[in-house]
This record gives structure tokens, C-alpha cells and sequence, in this order.
């Protein structure tokens, strides 16, 4: 799905579409009332948004990973697999194609065990009875369906909440205050200040580095099925690669041959370049000659999210 521009400010079709997004969200709180939710006796960390599209939650997910095997732990990843054809649970290995898993199980495989299952109470047990001793949600501040130790709202700090509206009038799964009502922490991903309705709770600062040094002084062509493609060309651009264009899908979109094929012969003598999501979606014959852009999480106060998740997950 590509985000529609209205979802930007408030024009006319989003006042018209707003009175179905407030049922939207007023699903959601009552989702919340009602749900039962279950208890896997470990932690669960859960790395989520209120928009949809991408603010960066998959990259922090990754860091917090890293931060907690520093610190003894063995941490899962558990998702639901957007995108994929399997309901799960199940673990996801290098050797899946996206088609089966979803593409951010994959990239979330590189680092940790992961999990995919739509059930999540399922997810956390099979999780647990492979070993893990703290899991980590990608996405799922609006399910309810598992207990949850610590919750992190990521906010993409540039663009914030859109219009402010919710789905189908905005890029809100729910309403702001409503929310971070249930934020343990906000962390905010890259430069800006968006406002944060009132919320009192911890706001952290994080963002994300792109490996993009080695295309710098390079003719490339970018190309990627993402929430925010915008950004990844910047981030090639602000390394010094020379972007002689670009071509934008649907956010998890599956590449054909043909459409692998028709990007290669435009790119002509430019590189060829996309995104680490977008590259475990390609097969592999689709990979070859085809660059990827990696890009990791880092939190400005290290100290800060340190303690968060000694408070959450104690040392084993």
C-alpha cells in the first residue's frame, strides 16, 4: 500500500473519511477493554507505532536485540509475518523466501531466532519452549492477544503523525493520546519534534545509519518497495552517490522476473541499488547484480534504553 498524499495535511477527502477512521480507532480501544491477554512468564518487549508505514521500528528491534545478548539474554524476535503465507507458528530461517514468511522475518532471521505467527500467544510459547528468555515484538502495539512487559512507540520524528486522522482518513491506527496512553516510552527516528499530545512518559532519540559510504563518487539507481522510499534515496544521496533515478512499489511489494529484469536494463551503467527488506524479497537469481543499502538503529542515550531493559529483562 502506498500512502495517499491527503494523509498528509487535512483536505477534503480526509474530513470526509474521518468519521470512518474514528470507528477505526474506537475498535481498537475497544479491543483493548476486552481482550484476554496471555502470559508467556518471560519478558516481551514490544517495538511498535501508531502510523502506519515505516518509522524504523524493525532497525531498533534489531539493536535492542544485540543490546540484550550483550547482556546475557537470548532474545527472539516474534511477528506476524506481513506479507507471507504462513499463520504459524513458526520459525523463520535464512532459507525461506518472503513469499512463506514476510520479508521482516527474514531480515529480522539475519540477527535472531524469529517467530512468525499471526496467533501471538502462540508465537510466545513456541518461542519460549526454544529457549528464549525475552521476546521482542516487531509491531503489535495494537494487539493484545500477549502480555507485554515494556512498550516502545516509535515516531518517526520528520513526519510525525500525518494529519492526524486515522485509517482510512490518515496514517493512525489510533488516536494519539489514546495511544501513548499505553507507552512505556517514545522513541523518536531522526531530526524533528512532533507533538506528542501531552504524553509525560520517557522520550528517547534514536537513528539510523546507513552504510552508504561505499556508493559515494558512484552512479546509482535506487529502487525499493518500502513505507517511506524517500528516505532511502536520501540516505544514498547524503553518502555522495549520484542517484540517476528511482522507482517506488507498493510497501512489500513481490518483484517478478520481469520487473527485476526492467529495472536492470533502465539502471544501464548505474548500479543497481535497494534496501535490505526489499533484497531478502528478491530471489536468487533476482540478486544478481543488484546492490543493498544497510542501515542499523542507534539510540543517542545508550544509558537511558540500557536501563529501560535491565528494568524489563534483569541479567539471567
Amino acid at each position: 500500500m502506498r500512502a495517499p498524499d491527503f494523509w498528509r495535511k487535512r483536505g477534503a477527502a480526509a474530513m470526509l473519511l474521518a468519521p470512518l477512521g474514528a470507528l477505526y480507532g474506537a475498535s481498537v480501544a475497544f479491543k483493548a477493554r476486552h481482550a484476554r491477554s496471555f502470559d508467556p512468564k518471560i519478558p516481551v518487549i514490544c517495538v511498535g507505532n501508531l502510523t502506519t508505514g515505516g518509522s524504523g521500528k524493525t532497525p531498533l528491534a534489531i539493536a535492542l536485540a544485540d543490546m540484550l545478548r550483550a547482556k546475557g539474554h537470548k532474545p527472539f524476535f516474534l511477528t506476524r509475518g506481513y506479507g507471507g503465507s504462513t499463520s504459524g507458528p513458526a520459525l523463520a530461517t535464512r532459507g525461506h523466501s518472503a513469499k512463506i514468511m514476510g520479508d521482516e522475518a527474514l531480515l529480522l532471521a539475519r540477527t535472531a531466532p524469529t517467530i512468525v505467527a499471526k496467533g501471538r500467544a502462540a508465537g510466545a510459547r513456541l518461542a519460549k519452549d526454544k529457549g528464549a528468555t525475552v521476546i521482542i515484538m516487531d509491531d503489535g502495539h495494537q494487539n493484545f492477544s500477549l502480555s507485554k512487559s515494556l512498550s516502545l512507540v516509535v515516531v518517526d520524528g520528520q513526519s510525525g503523525f500525518g494529519n492526524g486522522l486515522q485509517i482510512p482518513a490518515g496514517p493512525l491506527r489510533e488516536p494519539i493520546t489514546q495511544g501513548l496512553a499505553r507507552a512505556d516510552a517514545v522513541v523518536l527516528v531522526g531530526e524533528g519534534a512532533p507533538d506528542l499530545a501531552g504524553y509525560r512518559g520517557p522520550v528517547l532519540r534514536a537513528h539510523l545509519k546507513a552504510e552508504a559510504g561505499a556508493f559515494a563518487g558512484k552512479n546509482v539507481f535506487a529502487f525499493a518497495g518500502i513505507g517511506r522510499p524517500q528516505k532511502f534515496v536520501a540516505s544514498l544521496q547524503d553518502g555522495g552517490a549520484h542517484v540517476t533515478g528511482s522507482c517506488f512499489f507498493a510497501d512489500h511489494h513481490p518483484y517478478t522476473d520481469g520487473e527485476i529484469a526492467q529495472l536492470k536494463a533502465i539502471a544501464a551503467d548505474a548500479e543497481l541499488v535497494t534496501t535490505e527488506k526489499d533484497f531478502v524479497r528478491l530471489t536468487t537469481e533476482q540478486r544478481q547484480g543488484v546492490r543493498l543499502l544497510k542501515v542499523s538503529a542507534v539510540f543517542d542515550d545508550e544509558a537511558a534504553i540500557g536501563r529501560l531493559l535491565d528494568s524489563t529483562a534483569p541479567r539471567p
